[in-house]
This record gives C-alpha cells, sequence and structure tokens, in this order.
C-alpha cells in the first residue's frame, strides 16, 4: 500500500511540472529567463538559478567588470583608479622586475580590464592588459600578486581573392574592402615589375594567402602562397619558394621578384608629388628642384626603413622637419622627412631592419600637410627612388629546380582553376 502511495506522489509530481510548463508555454509565449540564468529541474521542483560566468578565467559573477582603452600619456595607476589596491599588493606591483611586466610598455589604444569587487571600495580581484590580439596578462591583486601570461589560439585558414582594377590599386583596394596588409604584401612582391601608380582599367589579379584569425576574429595576414596579376593584358606570376634563407618569391624563370630594397617605405598610398628637377614649393612659393618623392599619408601611419642599415641622422631642423636617414651600404642611402615623431630607439649608429617603423607621418619642417617626403642616394648623389635599377635578389639555384618546378605547377594549376569575376568586387572564398 505504502509503495502504490508513492507511486501515486511521484505521478502526481510529474503531472504537475508537465502542467506548469503547459501553462508557461501556452499562456505566457514571450516569457524567457535572462540569458545568464539557467533552468534545473530536479524531481519535484523547477530551480532557476544564475549561471557560473567567466572571464580570462576569473569566475565573474556579483562581480564589476570594467573594460577601456589605455589613453595616450595614461600610466598603470590610472587605470586602477576608482578601485581599492592593498598597500601590500601596491609593494609587490613596484617590485616587479620588468622581463615579468613592464609597467613602462602600456601603450595607448591597447585593451585592459579591471575586475573589482562590488563592495564600498571597489577591491580590485583583477587587472588583464592585452598588449596584441593574441596575448594578455592577468594580474591577480586580491590578497598577493600574480602574474600570468596567457597565449590565445590563432586559426590559420587558406583564401582566395579576385578582383579587377577600376581606378587605382589603392582606391579599388579600400571600396573592396580588402585588408590594406594583404595589398602591402601583393605590392611589395610585384614592386619592381609592375609601376603600381599606373595600372589600366581592366587590370586584374588572383591571390591565394592565409588569414590568421583568433576566436573568430581576424587579427592579419600570414603569407602569401601564390599570385596571378594581369598588367596590359601581360600575365605575371610569383611563387613563394625557401632555399634555405626564408621565403622569397621568384617568376616562372626562377628568378626573383624582390630587390635589395623595398620600393615603397610606407603601405601602399597615393604618390602628391614625384622627384623633379623643376617643382613649384608649395610653402617657399618658388620653382626649384624636388629631390624626392612625396607619399600622401594619415598623419599617425607608420613609416618603414626599405632595407637593412645603420641610422646617420635621426633629428628635427627646420626644412626637414623630423626626419631619419639610413645608410644601406656602401651604394645606397635613404632619407624619411616630415616625420610627426622618430619612433623610439631610433638613433645615430643604430642598426635597423628591412620592414622596421622608424617613425610616423607629419607635417613637420616645410610642409603644407601630413606626408612624406622619401629620398634616395646613389653612391652620394640623390636620384629618383622609383626610377633607380637596383640588383635583384639572390636567383633560383639549380639545385632546387625540380622542386622548385613541383611548387610551380601546382600552383599555376590552382590559379588557373579560381575564375575571375566580371564584377569589379572581390571574390574571397576560404578552403
Amino acid at each position: 500500500m505504502a509503495t502504490q502511495k508513492k507511486i501515486y506522489l511521484t505521478v502526481g509530481a510529474v503531472l504537475l511540472l508537465s502542467l506548469s510548463f503547459f501553462i508557461l508555454n501556452t499562456f505566457t509565449p514571450a516569457f524567457t529567463f535572462p540569458a545568464d540564468y539557467e533552468v534545473v529541474i530536479d524531481s519535484t521542483k523547477i530551480i532557476v538559478e544564475e549561471k557560473p560566468l567567466y572571464k580570462y578565467g576569473i569566475l565573474i559573477n556579483g562581480l564589476e567588470v570594467k573594460e577601456g582603452h589605455v589613453k595616450h600619456n595614461q600610466l598603470f595607476g590610472d587605470l586602477l583608479k576608482g578601485s581599492f589596491v592593498s598597500p601590500s599588493v601596491l609593494q609587490q606591483i613596484q617590485l616587479l622586475p620588468r622581463s615579468v611586466f613592464d609597467f613602462k610598455r602600456i601603450a595607448s589604444s591597447k585593451k585592459y580590464t579591471l575586475i573589482s569587487q562590488n563592495d564600498a571600495v571597489q577591491t580590485a580581484i583583477a587587472f588583464v592588459y592585452e598588449p596584441s590580439a593574441v596575448e594578455y596578462v592577468v594580474l591577480r591583486l586580491k590578497d598577493s600578486l600574480s602574474v600570468e601570461t596567457h597565449q590565445r589560439e590563432i586559426t590559420t585558414e587558406e583564401k582566395t581573392v579576385t578582383g579587377i582594377i577600376s581606378t587605382s590599386l589603392s582606391e579599388t583596394i579600400n571600396a573592396l574592402s580588402v585588408s590594406n596588409e594583404l595589398t602591402n604584401k601583393f605590392v611589395d612582391v610585384f614592386g619592381w615589375q609592375v609601376d603600381f601608380q599606373h595600372l589600366q582599367k581592366g587590370d586584374r589579379f588572383k591571390l591565394i594567402y592565409e588569414e590568421n584569425s583568433v576566436e573568430g576574429e581576424p587579427i592579419g595576414i600570414g603569407k602569401i602562397i601564390g599570385i596571378y596579376f594581369e598588367h596590359f593584358q601581360n600575365g605575371y606570376y610569383a611563387f613563394p619558394f625557401n632555399q634555405g634563407e626564408g621565403i622569397d618569391y621568384f617568376d616562372e624563370e626562377g628568378n626573383s621578384l624582390r630587390k635589395a630594397l623595398l620600393k615603397y617605405p610606407i603601405e601602399f598610398t597615393r604618390i602628391s608629388s614625384r622627384y623633379s628637377l623643376n617643382r613649384f614649393h608649395p610653402v617657399v612659393k618658388v620653382f626649384r628642384a624636388h629631390l624626392g618623392t612625396d607619399f600622401a599619408a594619415a598623419a599617425g601611419t607608420p613609416i618603414r626603413t626599405v632595407g637593412d642599415g645603420i641610422v646617420l641622422e635621426a633629428q628635427y631642423t627646420a626644412n626637414n622637419g623630423n626626419y631619419v636617414k639610413i645608410r644601406h651600404n656602401g651604394t645606397y642611402a635613404t632619407g624619411y622627412l616630415h616625420m610627426s615623431k622618430i619612433a623610439s630607439g631610433i638613433g645615430p649608429g643604430g642598426r635597423v631592419k628591412q620592414g622596421q617603423t622608424i617613425g610616423y607621418v607629419g607635417s613637420t619642417g616645410l610642409a603644407t600637410g601630413p606626408h612624406l617626403c622619401y629620398r634616395f642616394w646613389r653612391n652620394g648623389v640623390q636620384v629618383d627612388a622609383l626610377r633607380v635599377a637596383l640588383p635583384p635578389s639572390k636567383p633560383l639555384d639549380r639545385k632546387y629546380w625540380s622542386e622548385f618546378e613541383a611548387v610551380k605547377r601546382e600552383l599555376t594549376l590552382r590559379l588557373q582553376l579560381i575564375p575571375f569575376s566580371d564584377l569589379t568586387e572581390p571574390i574571397i572564398t576560404s578552403r
């Protein structure tokens, strides 16, 4: 009898739960629990409880989470304002070696997160700084200081893109919303073979490349796997190959497409004034020689050295503004004028690597607006940087020819199988 009664009670409970769900679903269809709550059902009742929420591995339920980006000239101490950190933890922070965490390297525009208790003094639990999209540093602050460095997983996806030039490359790329980084890598490969400032309407390209992402968000371009570029109805291929000194790009005959120096000292952009022996100067209002090439760019745009070398000068003068001059070898030297500022660590006698940022676009000195004036010396004489004949990089060693041929055959077929679109919009696909 007792067993039968227990069965009745259980069945009754189940029916009651079922009826409750029926009423909720039938008569209050718009009712939902908040996203941070979940419904748990046991044998006799419905329980609504808060979901455990984690951020940077920290349980944040009931905590205050403040996110922001470091402002210009903001110090680490400024980021902790409004929260309480115990004097002992503050002392430990001051004693931290730079190799663990360098507070002076906190840079503007970088993301940070401050996690605090929801008490009267907002006791700080943790501070998180993200120097890049991949790396983040967690400083736990509550009882004693501990520092953790984490790396997010990078996902690499192979993609293809095709496009047709409608005006200039830079305007076309901007209109097509293709990554500037991909454009710059593309231009660097063909910079000395094709005049990208004088493209023909209808020129077209196909690229196979790698895109890196973190948590589904693109963070940058990996390597370019293959390129086909059609210019004035002439086809150009670029094939990557490593013959022991890193990836280089070669044409179909095994000739290196790179030169000793990059052609452009700035991300690909519009040339506002070319090398000329008789140009009207917009500031002093007279005709005189302009022995450089002006690149129009927004203030703050990074300027890169076109090759390895030694810094000869890094200073300010009335005409040049902030400028840097670099000797690359016994033959070539380059100059970069009118910078808003010279990059940290760039000074006379210092060594620089090709592509390294040496300063930022500005309008210091005799300049009417933000731009880079790029100058080029050959054997001590200033020449037109875009017309100088540079020796090519090392050609393909014949002992690698069979391996290169296999790479070339595979990539040529893959590029040929990518269809061009009749539209002037890029077709981007993933493999």
